[in-house]
């Protein structure tokens, strides 16, 4: 699925944005991601990071569509409300932006990961102050004026998706777990911007500061409680992030946002041939758990 270039490719990326591909001084991939290709550049005193689409042929999911446009997108409209890069340049496939400083969480003793748990909050709620001013859902899918709407065309993507890939789903996945709760999904009148993927990975630290969320390419519209998934991936709600955020979550929408992305990460693994069995049970224990709790 990812695609590599090579330096020739590398400097046409630059030189389209203006910048003299002789300035490049130095490259290297950056190979912790499994979707995009992704490089750090040093050009002159700045340093960069390219990210290559994969080849629009390789297989993937329904949502998985123009997501480069999706992620500058992102950023253009997070820009003052959370750290994030600044675009440099973007096309269809390619998206260069300015690199920030820090490390990712991944790894972090828990002590210290827990620090940052309440800025990483109060950042959280700066992003969602941002509003969509053309409704719910994922850019690249098409907006929709409500968001259940949007949500249920979501849940609907992904369950075609396993079909599509012969993956089989646990007892109780259908579209009714969207349906069910068509009134409770109304209740969200405010298309707000949502990252959706704010795992450990995904957030930097550096001197003691979240300096950076990365990765914004799974970004849509919707409910805030939605966020809360992958920030608390295969864990719960901690007090600090909820301090942080200054707002309470409802459970049973974050129960059926959880259930929507194990299925993203179910249904994943087929076309990128993911065999990691221990990543698979953990999917599905999870899934089971919050299924349970709909």
């Amino acid at each position: 699925m990812k695609r590599q270039i090579d330096l020739a490719a590398i400097h046409a990326v630059l030189d389209r944005a203006g910048i003299a591909p002789h300035a490049l001084s130095a490259h290297e991939e950056l190979t912790e991601g499994t979707y995009n290709t992704v490089y750090r550049l040093t050009v002159g005193e700045r340093q960069l990071v390219l990210k290559v689409a994969p080849d629009p042929s390789s297989p993937g999911l329904s949502h998985e569509q123009a997501l480069i446009r999706t992620e500058t997108a992102f950023y253009h409209a997070a820009r003052g409300k959370a750290p994030v890069p600044e675009v440099v340049y973007a096309d269809a496939e390619s998206l260069l932006m300015t690199s920030l400083p820090g490390t990712t969480m991944l790894g972090l003793p828990a002590t210290e990961r827990a620090s940052y748990r309440r800025e990483l909050g109060t950042i959280v709620r700066s992003l969602h102050e941002v509003v969509g001013a053309d409704g719910f859902g994922y850019p690249q899918r098409g907006l929709v004026s409500t968001w259940a709407v949007a949500f249920q065309r979501m849940l609907d993507d992904v369950l075609a998706d396993a079909e599509r890939y012969g993956v089989e789903l646990p007892t109780g996945v259908t579209r009714h777990l969207a349906l069910d709760r068509f009134e409770l999904l109304n209740t969200v009148r405010t298309p707000r911007l949502i990252h959706f993927d704010l795992w450990d990975g995904n957030l930097l630290v550096d001197g003691g500061r979240i300096s950076g969320l990365v990765d914004g390419e799974r970004a849509f519209w919707g409910d805030p409680v939605a966020e809360f998934v992958s920030l608390t991936l295969f864990g719960s709600m901690d007090d600090e992030l909820l301090a942080g955020y200054g707002a309470d979550i409802d459970r049973e929408r974050l129960s059926l946002y959880r259930v929507y992305l194990y299925l993203i990460m179910l249904v994943e693994r087929t076309p990128r041939g993911d065999n990691d069995e221990g990543m698979l049970k953990l999917i599905q224990r999870h899934l089971a758990k919050e299924l349970a709790a709909l």
